[in-house]
């Protein structure tokens, strides 16, 4: 499959985009998470440009060719918003289905809850909806007490959260130093999971001082990835041309995220066509067993879900049952 790469200035932003597929074919536009890029949606943009889609994937702001900017307020859902609906527009603002991973998620949700036009439908993978706002206020609550104690894990799985926010500056040196040894974590195959369930990793992050605090990231082995050597090789250029203060300024906007989330049409709640898309083996965005999945059901008037025998990467780990489970929820939708 050929991709084209092309990029997209406003006056307020530049975006670089993969574009596969018919120029004519009805849209479909993938959204990256943290620290990626349009490559951990390689496999969906084969099968679906192949079957006729016009497929499209921006490296989100802060990653890659596209705007960097330097304030910690230009990460906040409204702003990478506004860079979808800009590229949208350019697209020729045909209703999308939207499909979103990690960070890519709660911005494809946002823009499904401010922009209901622009969805034919919206897909998340292992981040599931909240009208709240995808912040720590919305998730603590949602923590399964048993095995975070309050007392222990006041945060739960979302320490490495506080980690950023708490130690910013420190943060960002330490992932500087190696973002190919970071990379090769985040593209590890997944284990399964214990029968007993235990904290996650990223639960004691501030304690570790970091979330890779502890890890030798210059020797992490990069054979057996999820991803070809030759994305991740370009990922971790780009990590380090650009640096991670942006990637994790992502992560420190939930006052104005949540503020973003109640100016939603109808109160937040979706209608149109929605499909999440479990990890059975995600760690840290644990909803098999959770409650983290629990008020999407609420909001979402026209959800289907599927669970996925993988890891976080589930797109990359088990592409075959992801694309099976989009293209069957596709079929589906009304014409």
């Amino acid at each position: 499959m050929k991709f084209e790469r092309k990029t997209f200035e406003s006056a307020r932003h530049r975006t670089a985009y993969l574009e596969a597929g018919p120029a004519d074919g009805p849209l479909m536009i993938f959204v990256h998470g943290w620290p990626e890029a349009p490559f951990v949606w390689i496999r969906q943009i084969e099968h679906f440009a192949a079957q006729g889609w016009r497929c499209i994937a921006p490296w989100m702001r802060g990653y890659g060719a596209s705007s960097v900017p330097g304030e910690v307020a230009a990460y906040a859902n409204r702003e990478t918003v506004g860079d979808l609906v800009e590229l949208h527009g350019r697209l020729g603002g045909a209703p999308a289905v939207w499909i979103g991973h990690d960070w890519g998620s709660p911005v494809v949700w946002a823009l499904a809850g401010h922009h209901p036009e622009r969805c034919r439908g919206v897909a998340s993978a292992s981040i599931p909806y909240l009208a709240r706002g995808f912040a720590l206020p919305a998730l603590v609550p949602l923590l399964d007490r048993e095995i975070y104690p309050v007392e222990d894990f006041p945060v739960g799985q979302w320490d490495y959260w506080l980690a950023f926010r708490e130690h910013f500056n420190p943060v960002v040196r330490a992932m500087e130093e190696s973002p190919e040894g970071i990379l090769r974590l985040v593209f590890q195959p997944s284990q399964p999971l214990a029968e007993t369930r235990g904290p996650a990793f990223s639960a004691n992050a501030r304690q570790r001082g970091g979330l890779f605090g502890g890890i030798d990231l210059a020797h992490v082995p990069g054979g057996n990835l999820l991803l070809e050597a030759e994305y991740v090789e370009e990922m971790a250029r780009d990590l380090a041309a650009n640096g991670f203060s942006g990637p994790i300024a992502w992560y420190l906007n939930d006052d104005a995220n949540m503020d973003y989330a109640r100016q939603a049409v109808d109160f937040g709640r979706l209608s149109m066509p929605v499909l999440f898309l479990h990890g059975a083996r995600d760690d840290v965005c644990e909803t098999v067993r959770s409650r983290l999945a629990e008020p999407m059901r609420e909001d979402c008037s026209d959800l289907t879900e599927v669970v996925i025998d993988a890891g976080h990467q589930l797109a990359l780990e088990d592409p075959g049952a992801v694309n099976q489970a989009i293209a069957y929820w596709l079929a589906g939708m009304p014409a």
